[in-house]
């Protein structure tokens, strides 16, 4: 009896195998990757890049205070030394607007620069601060908003001498948190099963539920105005713009085997990418309606945690590990 049980089992997943390639085989692929795998000089795991004021001048910043330089555009990285009490802390989010930048981690720790990052001041934080420092984004001069882990968000305008709440409440733990150009946030909670959404000059978060049974793993804001969303079994859904709180039909890109999608980030008005684990990288260059699949990428050991594009021309993908993938377009 346990013979047939176990021939039964090998069976059993053998066949989902096989519905699992045959599945794959209807993913077309690209025919050449527009990207460029680049293992840094670290084995930290990254969790942000960006520019300054130059386009060729950036860093990276990510676990046990790992913060890298480039001069060329991000082709090549070296490590930078700053003088903190630990080297433990995981810098989590790090922004500039021109020459000004901004570092925020854990445990909490705020960093800021006035000269492209030659030096770095560390700012006191106060004690009742509700959370950890989670991101931050600079806006200009002397002037940045913050975000904490369970949904904080304050804004300063005289270097990080004072900070404003801007919200009454926090939202609670959350797995994701994303800003729009114009100061709106979502944040998805930290088991996947509400999204709230936040604008300037409202008091307090505003909570949706999930719109399916699937764990909601991000959100973010199109570049149409719609929300996106990526959720368990690789499903992907856009809002629709004309009515609140209703999905345009979910879309698999791909197919539904795939677990991990992780990010989304459009490169131009039409052209949008979603990374996910196991080097999962897809296109669509109809706003979503289509997929291709970046079959070169699937050979580099990590998952595709962040995208970034800084312009239709450039941009990266942060991996684990020291892994980035830059943009290099198709020749």
């Amino acid at each position: 009896m346990n013979l047939l049980k176990r021939i039964f089992k090998q069976t059993a997943t053998l066949l989902a195998i096989g519905i699992f390639c045959v599945s794959c085989s209807h993913i077309t692929p690209l025919a050449t990757s527009p990207w460029k795998s680049i293992q840094l000089p670290t084995e930290s795991n990254i969790q942000d890049l960006t520019f300054t004021g130059n386009p060729q001048h950036g860093w990276v910043v990510g676990s046990d205070a790992a913060i890298l330089e480039t001069n060329d555009g991000g082709k090549t990285w070296e490590n930078r030394k700053l003088e903190l009490d630990s080297d433990k802390y995981r810098f989590t989010s790090i922004s500039f607007a021109g020459d000004e930048g901004w570092i925020v981690g854990e445990p909490a720790i705020l960093l800021h620069t006035k000269d492209t990052g030659k030096t770095w001041e560390r700012l006191a934080l106060s004690a009742k601060l509700p959370g950890i420092p989670a991101t931050v984004t600079a806006l200009g001069k002397d002037s940045a908003e913050m975000t904490t882990d369970i949904g904080a968000i304050y804004a300063t305008k005289d270097a990080g001498k004072n900070w404003k709440a801007l919200v009454s409440g926090a939202v609670g733990v959350f797995r994701t948190i994303s800003r729009s150009p114009e100061g709106k946030y979502i944040a998805v909670s930290a088991k996947g099963n509400f999204y709230s959404i936040w604008s300037p000059g409202q008091d307090s978060w505003e909570p949706h539920n999930r719109n399916s049974s699937r764990r909601v793993s991000n959100m973010g804001f199109a570049n149409d105005g719609r929300l996106w969303m990526l959720a368990r079994g690789g499903q992907l859904q856009f809002s629709n713009p004309a009515t609140p709180d209703a999905w345009e039909n979910e879309v698999f890109p791909g197919q539904k085997t795939n677990l991990g999608l992780l990010d989304l980030a459009y490169r131009t008005p039409g052209e949008v990418w979603v990374s996910g684990g196991g080097g999962d990288l897809l296109v669509s260059t109809d706003n979503g309606k289509t997929w291709l699949k970046d079959a070169a990428v699937e050979d580099v050991p990590s998952n595709l945690y962040k995208i970034l594009f800084f312009s239709a021309d450039r941009g990266f993908i942060i991996g684990q590990r020291g892994i980035l993938l830059e943009y290099q377009g198709v020749a």
